[in-house]
């Protein structure tokens, strides 16, 4: 029997796949030919990629389909109509899952991937634990007690989860194209909190998530007074971020950390609280902050002689902000160069000032047209890409082909923030072959 997986280049799937082929089972999957940073880690893994097709589905097969793909699509299809296929929607299966270990969800409208990436880094120090991270990476170690993994609210998708732990990072309006209001937004996430069973870790500066009803224990965590872990004595240079961790107004530890930036600096708190309630001991959690990484697509910083490439998945206005901030903050007196992609009409249409507010906190601003795949949500959206370059004086319009990376060249030297949820690190690649 395999595992099959159709849309296995999907970020989630992508890493759900590495998991069971960690847990020793045998995986395959399809996907559209085009390339994606996600196969990356299926190739090295040995994991076959097969183009769509009906015929790909075998009897006695598992099948795990991905978020996007409806009851039309040949290969689900044929897996509905064959009686020794069990089928299950990703989320679905990972809820499934999730039953034989210790878990740990994190949800938030931004800083999902982060903190989950640094969470396995921390927990790894105490326990064997897997994790799931929407950037395309999953891995399930042997004899692993933990599972921490990143659980979106589009389409309540992560109320098929019912985890021992959470951590919820913030709560802004996003995926308005599924979600009615705010009002609508905030009751998902009551309805995820109201399925956490042991312990939620919640931040406390945030306007909504104080406001909710928590049935299991609770502990906040942020920067203001009044959070039951809060960070003090913050500074931050082109070094990194220093603070001191009090809980219940009681110091802690000390912590010194070369990332930049304000979310990181509220998720790695966020993190400390949680595994200071699971038990760790500060010196091992500080140890497991310093020995984190990164994870693909958040904030990645390639420096090439006098420029800086960094590679970000930032979608949405805050986001993109607080990007532009800390590469302020990492690298200070440079040229920043912001550079965006949209993935959804209705998301850029409810959001349009807001984006060009954030875009132009740069020195120059450059846009990449939607996908050609992009559909507009219904009759109602009516925004284009030029609404966005009229907001941003000075803006330029490229395309992912060379001459547009030799545009990018010309503005430098420079430190150029790629960033969208889209293949925006295409350009990045061809820019960086250039130079």
């Amino acid at each position: 029997m395999a595992y099959h997986f159709i849309g296995i280049k999907g970020t989630g799937m992508a890493a759900l796949a590495e998991i069971l082929h960690d847990e020793k089972k045998e995986v395959r999957g399809s996907d559209i030919e085009k390339y994606i940073f996600t196969q990356d880690g299926l190739e090295e893994r040995g994991i076959q990629i097969l183009p769509f097709d009906a015929g790909n589905i075998q009897p006695d097969d598992t099948v795990i389909i991905g978020l996007s793909f409806g009851k039309d699509h040949p290969e689900v299809k044929a897996a509905l109509d064959q009686p020794g296929v069990k089928t299950y929607y990703y989320n679905e299966y990972l809820g499934h899952l999730l039953e034989r270990y210790t878990s740990i969800c994190v949800a938030g409208t931004h800083g999902k991937s982060t903190t989950t990436g640094i969470i396995a880094s921390v927990l790894n120090r105490y326990e064997k634990t897997g994790f799931l991270i929407g950037d395309g990476h999953g891995h399930m170690p042997d004899d692993a007690k933990n599972f921490v993994l990143e659980s979106c609210e589009f389409k309540r998708h992560f109320l098929a989860y019912h985890p021992d732990y959470a951590i919820i990072t913030n709560v802004e309006l996003d995926h308005i194209d599924y979600y009615k209001d705010m009002d609508d937004y905030i009751s998902a996430f009551q309805s995820f909190a109201d399925q956490i069973k042991k312990e939620a870790v919640i931040c406390g500066d945030d306007p909504y998530l104080k406001d909710l009803h928590y049935s299991c224990a609770h502990v906040s965590y942020g920067l203001n007074d009044g959070n039951d872990y809060q960070a003090k004595n913050v500074s931050q240079s082109p070094e990194g971020i220093v603070y001191d961790v009090y809980y219940k107004d009681e110091f802690v530890h000390h912590v010194e950390l070369t990332e930049i930036g304000y979310p990181f600096l509220i998720n790695s708190l966020g993190v400390f609280a949680l595994a200071h309630q699971m038990g760790m001991d500060p010196d091992q959690i500080v140890a497991g902050l310093r020995s984190y990484k990164g994870i693909a697509r958040r904030f990645v910083c390639e420096p090439i002689g006098e420029n800086v490439l960094i590679d970000d998945y930032a979608h949405h206005p805050t986001a993109i902000e607080y990007m532009i901030d800390a590469a302020r903050k990492r690298y200070p007196g440079k040229k920043i160069v912001a550079l965006y992609k949209p993935d959804r009409y209705s998301r850029l249409q409810y959001f349009l000032d807001r984006f060009a507010q954030s875009l132009n906190t740069a020195d120059q601003v450059c846009l990449l047209d939607f996908p050609k795949n992009a559909v507009r949500e219904d009759e109602t959206i009516t925004v284009t890409i030029d609404d966005l370059l009229d907001r941003c004086p000075g803006s330029k319009l490229l395309q992912i082909d060379e001459q547009s990376a030799r545009t990018l060249k010309e503005m430098g030297p420079a430190v150029y923030v790629f960033m969208s949820s889209k293949d925006i690190y295409l350009l990045r690649d061809l820019l960086k072959n250039i130079l």
